[in-house]
This record gives structure tokens, sequence and C-alpha cells, in this order.
């Protein structure tokens, strides 16, 4: 089998497995008791907090939630900081801001949607011009699910608060965090990750906050997580979620440089005459975003599964949705009967380059007899 899925989900890294197992057979108490147990495991989630925080903030501004997945951290994020006057997002947001986005509309919130370039990036003049004194959030993605485009998000915090100093600002980071070297600037508020893009478990994801921003909690109960997050803590998948950045972000400069050689080898090995290259220059080399004009990419998304061969076709969250097309590929200024073929390649650390060439090979050779049959 060739993973080409990594964009949807990693495989679960074996040695933070069996690291972490011992806090699901040994130490499986409940954080919150009183008794030795209960407390030791509060200090594991403790280091763990401080470990998964140090390499994306710093502690003495910023503080981790932690939660179930990165859709929960995003509607955390939205419904807790974007309960007045309006909301703006971008068109190319994942499904969990997106849908949550319009959510807030049904709730009475103003909700804006800015233009995207062609790679996918945000149109920074289109979002600036839909923020007003009146703007409670903006959230920008910092890495696209779909295209892979990188936005500066720094950059774009900066500038919204220097029209509204009050407007709050969060991003999704869930396909950055330990692939893209960055560090949260003091003009972002609110960032969400997840364990499993990164060789963690699902079920495990966080939301990082500045520490003076007070918002109201999604969930209610015994008051876990400062309040924010009520609920029994997930000890084993926190934990797992701990090992699986750390290895990463060992590594994280080394894996990059990898991962781009895949990217562009593989880009090299297909055929140009029956793939368009959507992903840009200023995107993550982790996807690799092309489509077959005039084919169904779910058509040969399973003709290369039945090749062994797993490949995406967009974002796996938003795969329930009815739409045909993409609205993210359609905002990029794709054609409709370019949109319908779109494929997502999405890389990992352990992908080979004997992996990258044999998909080159199989996909080149589906789209090839595919053309065949229509002419």
């Amino acid at each position: 089998m060739i993973y080409l899925d990594n964009a949807a989900t990693t495989k679960p890294d074996e040695e933070c497995l069996s690291r972490a197992e011992k806090y699901l057979y040994g130490e499986f108490f409940n954080p919150s008791a009183l008794y030795k147990g209960g407390y030791n495991l509060q200090c594991e989630i403790r280091a763990a907090r401080e470990d998964i925080l140090s390499f994306i903030a710093n502690k003495e501004n910023f503080e981790l939630i932690f939660t179930s997945c990165g859709t929960e951290s995003d509607n955390t994020a939205l419904f807790g900081a974007g309960r007045r006057g309006n909301v703006v997002t971008t068109s190319g947001e994942h499904s969990a801001i997106f849908s949550a986005a319009n959510e807030l509309k049904q709730r009475g919130v103003e909700v804006r949607f800015a233009e995207l370039n062609a790679n996918g990036s945000v149109n920074v003049s289109s979002l600036l011009n839909l923020v007003d004194g009146k703007t409670s959030l903006v959230s920008v993605i910092h890495v696209g699910n779909e295209t892979g485009a990188i936005n500066d998000i720094a950059a774009v915090a900066r500038a919204v608060k220097a029209k509204n100093k009050f407007t709050h600002f969060h991003s999704d980071g869930v396909q950055a965090f330990g692939k893209i070297p960055f560090k949260l600037t003091n003009d972002i508020d609110f960032y969400s990750i997840s364990a499993h893009k990164i060789g963690g478990i699902k079920g495990c994801g966080a939301l990082i906050k500045r520490k003076n921003i007070v918002i109201k909690p999604l969930i209610f109960g015994g008051g876990q997580e400062k309040g924010v997050r009520s609920g029994t803590e997930n000890v084993f998948g926190i934990k797992d979620f701990e090992f699986a950045a750390v290895k990463k972000y060992n590594k994280i400069k080394e894996n990059y440089n990898h991962v781009r050689v895949l990217h562009e080898l593989l880009w090299d090995k297909l055929d140009k005459s029956l793939f368009t290259k959507i992903s840009g220059e200023n995107c993550s080399p982790y996807i690799l975003c092309v489509a077959a004009d005039g084919l169904r990419g779910e058509t040969i998304l399973h003709e290369a599964d039945d090749r062994g061969l797993i490949i995406g076709t967009g974002s796996a969250c938003s795969s329930n949705e009815k739409n045909r097309y993409s609205r993210t590929i359609l905002a990029c200024g794709v054609s409709e009967s370019l949109a319908g073929g779109v494929l997502r390649l999405s890389f990992s650390a352990e992908t080979t380059k004997e992996e990258v060439v044999e998909a080159a090979k199989i996909l080149n050779e589906i789209v090839t007899n595919r053309k065949a049959v229509m002419t």
C-alpha cells in the first residue's frame, strides 16, 4: 500500500503509542481525583501542556487547552469569541470553520467571507476591506487543507489589529503544526492544532489562546482545562500527542526538506498533458493539489485504491457535502471542468521516493486509460 492521504490523517506512530500505553492500563486514574494517582496524572498533563505549547508559543503569553480534535478547537474559538458584531473569515477555510461561521449567521451574527488568490491563499486586501469597527473575530487558516496554501498569519493578524485593535484573531493551524516552523505572535489570539495530523491518535486536539482572553466554553461540567473545556481528560491521547509533537519538532526542518523533495519529484513524474497543478509556489510541501480536466476525482481515487494507492480528492471532512465541486477550489478561480477532477496528494516524513515514483506511474496510467475511453 502507498499512502498519500496524510492531510486527512497520519498513521499513529508506534513508538509514541508504546510510550503512552501505560496511561490506558497501569495509570488509568481520573486526573481530577484527589489521591496520589490522580494528582500524578495532573502533573503528567501539565508536562504535556508545557511541552506542546513550547514548540509554537511563548508560555508567558499563551496557554493551551486540550480538546477532542481540531474541529472542537475551531468551534470553541468561533463561538467563544465571535458572538457580536461581525465575523470575518475566508472562502478557503476548513469545514470546521466554514460550517461554524454559517451557524453563527443563523444566530444573528453577520459573517463576511474574503476572496482567495489562485493558489488558495487569502486575498489580504479583500479580507482587510471586510474588517471594521464592529468586527469581533477574524479567522484565517494557516495552511490550506486542500491546496496547501500558506497564509502569512502573523502579517495578516498585525494588519487586522491595525484596523481594529479589539478584534480577536484566530487561525486553524492543523495542517501547519509539526510541519511548518512557526511561532505565534502576540497579534494572534487563538490557534487550533490536532494530534492525528502528526502521528498522534484521533480524538485529541488543542486550542492555544492568549492568557488574558476570557471566552465562554462550548462544554460545561466539572471545570477541567481552566473551565474552558469540561470533561475528564483523555490522558492517553494527551500524552501520545505530546510524544508525537516532540518527535516531529525534533526533526521538523529535516522532515520539511525531505517532503519538499517528494513533492517536487511527484509533480515532475506526473504527465503534464494529463494533470494541472493547483498548488502554487507558496504552498506547504506536504500537500500537492492537482487536477485531471474533464474527469471525476472520485473515479480516479477508487481506481487508485484498487491498485494499492490511497489518495484524496480534497478535505476528508467535507466528503459528505452534497456539492459536486469543492467550494475552495472554485474560489481559487478553477473551472468546474477542472475542479471535478481535483486530487489531493499529501505526504508524511515516512513517505519514500520509491512510493512517489510508483504513485505517479499509477496515476498517469489511470488518467491515460480514462481519457482513451472518452475519445
